[in-house]
């Protein structure tokens, strides 16, 4: 028996870059070549706008780094101000995009700059200066970047708490923070329907004694109760307020001052505060973003993400408004009237680049490519991956019907405890492999240890560590310092462990293979669920599938797929040995399930995130843990029942 993971699914195609697209490309080979603290000093300086040049690059003390020590900035001055200063006022900043149909609004960065100082000057009636801690609890609508923008042009820091969080999460979060100040919003627009953020808001204050203050935004007009003396209308108490910049200046920061916090779950109840700080994010996020997504300045550029989630700050607000781009916000869901939205939107304001996540590109396969063809999509010349290891098929269905099988897909690996994207396929460079993540980004270096901590040779699982520091990397835990060492650097001493799974293929490329957590050991093999979920969707019938394992008396775990068909298609008994055959054919049939649970859908987040813990409860018959994030509580209930049928056949 060992230890380590289990490399067992192989991907053999493979898609150079196009010709045209390398030739223009932001990144060239050279890029890889330079010294790392070389790359990182000259993106310090060519970036961003310092008010105080910084006087060295790095710092590192074991597990706390720094980064660009002795310079000031600002990160609203860096994504707002100075754009408009050099005269690229009139450029468009956002599309946004409401969900009800017709709904929509354009910001650019005149005006954008405009609203986030009203924004600003209206939190400081509330109080709020330098170093107040601001909590954010809005949905998709423009009010989020420009709360966000303005708490960093007063140096306030913030935390935004996804809108599908629960009372008890939104105010977990606030009471770790120390939250004075609140801004939500009455309601938010969700499938059609309002949904009572101001509720749930009321619900979480009541619980956190030290918000003083509440700016509720208006968005559907709906009734909300108010509290005299805390709560305020941000349309009634902006009224007065300037908009002139000139009244309400840019607070220089340091390079390591508190930027935002994100919060992300961990083993324990209580929530992990990433503590991310100014500089070296900027740096970071600004960087990744213009050389991974290519940036040209007539770029139309879309992260379908929300911005309550690390993929959104870093590459909806901060990163692509730092390199100026154009970018399109959009409040709803894929399918919200229809399935096309998603399309009508990439026709409609040209997008170029789309970056989304592998469960989104999976629903759409499941939908049906005809969604896609509705529309004219030729705009797009670039296609990105993030949140999760993309299955080799999905990869290829995403850029035949999206990309018009010619766009580069890159697909990012990266953490919240990153900030940025860490390893990834730069598109002028990289010959693309579907579900490979490729190299580590310039100026960044990972490896992949065997249990032992020594690195595997190629063709070897194990785990991904990082074996340097980069810019944009966590600073910590918020008022958790043991936490924080124990969580990321006690695994293998001195280097970071990302709790991924990996393996590195002959020519040095980086697969990954998703949570050691969800690592199954099967029979003394420890097999990564993505390499099964990746053998199991790579049949043309299958349009998503989950995997997880039970506790098994013989082999110590089995293996359980829960597998949504094409079409809307249900499962059969062939069916179910068709797919585990398939699974045996394509990895080995130490791989292949025990059972499978066909379902009309998966138990997600309402950021399309499926929820494995779920699944693992179903299969060891456990009681359900929190559901309060699913978008349809009711699909795990009908997987309970459907594998409940199945054990009963089983027996």
């Amino acid at each position: 028996m060992t230890d380590d993971i289990a490399a067992l699914f192989v991907e053999n195609r493979s898609y150079p870059p196009p010709a045209d697209f390398a030739a223009t490309a932001n990144a060239q080979p050279e890029i890889y070549d330079q010294d790392p603290d070389a790359f990182w000093e000259r993106a310090g300086r060519e970036r961003v706008t310092w008010f105080t040049p910084f006087e060295r690059l790095s710092e590192w003390n074991p597990p706390y780094a720094k980064w660009y020590i002795g310079g000031t900035l600002n990160a609203c001055y860096n994504c707002v101000d100075r754009h408009v200063e050099a005269g690229a006022g009139e450029k468009v900043a956002y599309y946004w995009e409401g969900e009800p149909t017709g709904d929509r609004s354009v910001f650019t960065y005149a005006t954008l700059q405009q609203n986030v100082v009203r924004f600003a000057n209206t939190l400081k009636r509330l109080g709020v200066r330098k170093g107040t801690p601001v909590a954010i609890y809005l949905g998709m609508v423009p009010e989020l970047p420009i709360a966000m923008l303005a708490c960093a042009r007063l140096g306030a820091p913030h935390t935004v708490v996804f809108g599908g969080f629960s009372a008890e999460s939104l105010s977990g979060r606030m009471n770790d923070m120390g939250c004075e100040v609140l801004v939500t919003q009455d309601e938010a627009w969700r499938r059609g329907r309002p949904v009572a953020l101001k509720q749930v808001a009321d619900e979480a204050m009541a619980s956190a004694p030290g918000v003083h203050g509440c700016m509720v935004v208006r968005r559907t007009g709906g009734e909300v109760s108010m509290r005299e003396g805390r709560d305020v209308f941000y349309h009634e108490a902006s009224a007065g307020e300037s908009d002139d910049p000139a009244t309400c200046p840019c607070e220089p920061m340091d390079a390591e001052d508190l930027l935002f916090l994100m919060y992300t779950s961990g083993t324990t109840a209580r929530p992990k505060g990433i503590v991310h700080t100014t500089g070296g994010y900027l740096v970071g996020t600004s960087a990744t973003h213009h050389h991974i997504f290519d940036i040209k300045p007539d770029t139309v550029y879309w992260c379908a993400a929300d911005i309550g989630w690390i993929t959104g700050h870093s590459y909806i607000v901060y990163g692509p408004l730092c390199n100026q781009t154009t970018s399109v916000l959009y409040e709803g869901t894929p399918d919200q009237p229809d399935k096309d939205r998603w399309w009508e939107i990439v026709e409609r304001y040209g997008v170029t680049v789309l970056y989304t996540a592998p469960t989104a590109i999976r629903t759409h396969m499941k939908w049906g490519p005809e969604y896609a063809d509705r529309h004219d999509l030729s705009s797009l010349r670039l296609l990105g991956s993030v949140g999760e290891p993309i299955n080799p098929e999905a990869w290829v269905w995403y850029r035949t019907h999206i990309g018009g099988g010619r766009t580069p897909v890159v697909d990012t690996w990266w953490q919240t405890e990153t900030g940025m994207i860490l390893i990834t396929p730069l598109p002028g460079i990289t010959t693309l492999k579907p579900g490979s993540a490729a190299r580590p980004f310039p100026g960044v270096e990972a490896a992949v240890y065997n249990n032992e901590g020594k690195e595997v040779p190629p063709g070897a699982g194990g785990y991904l560590v990082l074996k340097r520091p980069w810019p944009a990397m966590l600073r910590g835990i918020f008022n958790d310092p043991d936490r924080y060492v124990e969580t990321y650097w006690s695994r293998f001493p001195g280097v970071y462990f990302a709790g991924d799974g990996a393996r590195i293929d002959a020519d040095g490329d980086l697969w990954l293979m998703g949570r050691v957590d969800d690592v199954m050991n099967v029979s003394g093999h420890r097999i990564s669920t993505i390499e099964v979920e990746s053998a199991l969707v790579d049949h043309p019938e299958v349009a998503e599938a989950a995997v997880c394992g039970r506790a098994d008396a013989i082999t110590g775990q089995a293996i359980v797929a829960y597998v949504t068909l094409k079409g809307g298609l249900d499962g059969s008994p062939d069916k179910l040995a068709e797919l585990r055959e398939h699974v045996a054919g394509k990895i080995g049939r130490i791989a292949m399930p025990a059972n499978i649970v066909f379902t009309p859908d998966l138990p997600k987040t309402r950021s399309g995130k499926i929820m494995r813990r779920l699944l693992r409860d179903v299969a060891d018959h456990r009681k359900l843990g929190d559901t309060t994030t699913l978008a349809d509580p009711a699909v795990v209930q009908e997987i309970q029942a459907r594998a409940a049928a199945g054990d009963a056949k089983e027996e």
